[in-house]
């Protein structure tokens, strides 16, 4: 579940911001970071693509998604200053909405949710077709990768292979046995649609927090909420359960870019490096990166050159 913030936290961003556009790390996903802090390393390639100026969030696995953004224009000739940990979305998109940022990697279904919190948009193609039509016309989104940091209801792979679990649809057989967890509130945004949409009743919800992936796995819980690039759904041996129906809406990375700024080396080099992110490459590096305790810079560059791309 993302964490919403309080306005204070989001104006206290917005001030630093302004006063540094700079820039201020674990993994997460967006609607969720507040600090701002002047810095943001400069670099610069050789004349002939045009310029970017590259935003993140602040937290590592944006700043990973924005050094692989970085890297792979620097190798087609594109002039890019990185101005990573910027803080919240609440900075952030105002930054690119004015140009004084080119590129920020996104969340689709985040992004839709903040400019239209009433979206009822589910999957990848329906997010993306409303943010076409919501996004204002300085901005615009390119090519969404198949990678997603999204919630995910999780099983331990014993129980998947012992229940035959694929899906959130096959949990309806064996869900009244079974115990769920999650954030505090977890029950509360999802148990009645949870029993609406895949008819799932569990034994007990019990809170879990950050400890989910380790709960599922010492067996406290036989299901959990896991964000899908947690490198504990590796280390822990579990299993995302598909979501056929589309409970939980899409969260593809996702370019979102200052038009005015935008050449077409930008969008066709970032678009070739959206073929090729998945989950299971994000949840990857972002294991080297938070249990090898890898830099994001080296995990960007190591994944561009297997794909041919940096």
């Amino acid at each position: 579940m993302k964490r919403m913030f309080s306005t204070a936290a989001v104006l206290l961003s917005a001030g630093l911001a302004l006063a540094a556009c700079g820039s201020s790390g674990s993994g997460g996903n967006p609607l969720d970071t507040t600090s701002a802090q002047p810095s943001g390393a400069a670099s610069s390639a050789p004349a002939g693509g045009g310029k970017a100026i590259i935003g993140s969030f602040d937290f590592d696995e944006s700043v990973l998604l924005g050094s692989i953004y970085a890297q792979a224009l620097e190798a087609k000739g594109v002039q890019v200053e990185e101005k990573p940990r910027i803080g919240s979305r609440e900075v952030v998109y105002d930054q690119v909405k004015a140009g004084g940022l080119t590129i920020v990697p996104e969340y689709n279904g985040n992004l839709l949710a903040f400019i239209d919190p009433k979206t009822t948009a589910g999957t990848t193609a329906d997010v993306d077709t409303a943010l076409k039509e919501k996004l204002p016309d300085t901005l615009e989104i390119l090519t969404s990768s198949p990678a997603e940091d999204k919630d995910s209801l999780s099983v331990s792979e014993a129980s998947a292979t012992k229940d035959s679990l694929k899906s959130i649809e096959d949990l309806a057989k064996v869900s009244k046995n079974m115990v769920v967890g999650g954030p505090p509130e977890f029950k509360k945004r999802w148990e009645a649609r949870f029993k609406e949409v895949y008819g799932l009743e569990f034994k007990e919800w019990k809170p879990t927090g950050p400890t989910t992936a380790d709960a599922i796995k010492d067996g406290t819980i036989q299901a959990g909420n896991v964000f899908t690039t947690d490198p504990k759904i590796i280390a822990n041996k579990l299993v995302p359960l598909e979501d056929p129906k589309n409970i939980f809406p899409a969260q593809n990375v996702t370019p979102l870019v200052f038009k005015a700024g935008t050449t077409d080396t930008i969008k066709t080099t970032l678009d070739a490096v959206s073929a090729k992110l998945t989950t299971q490459s994000l949840v990857e590096m972002m294991t080297k990166i938070s249990v090898n305790k890898d830099e994001p810079a080296t995990v960007a560059k190591e994944w561009l050159s297997a794909n041919g791309l940096g």
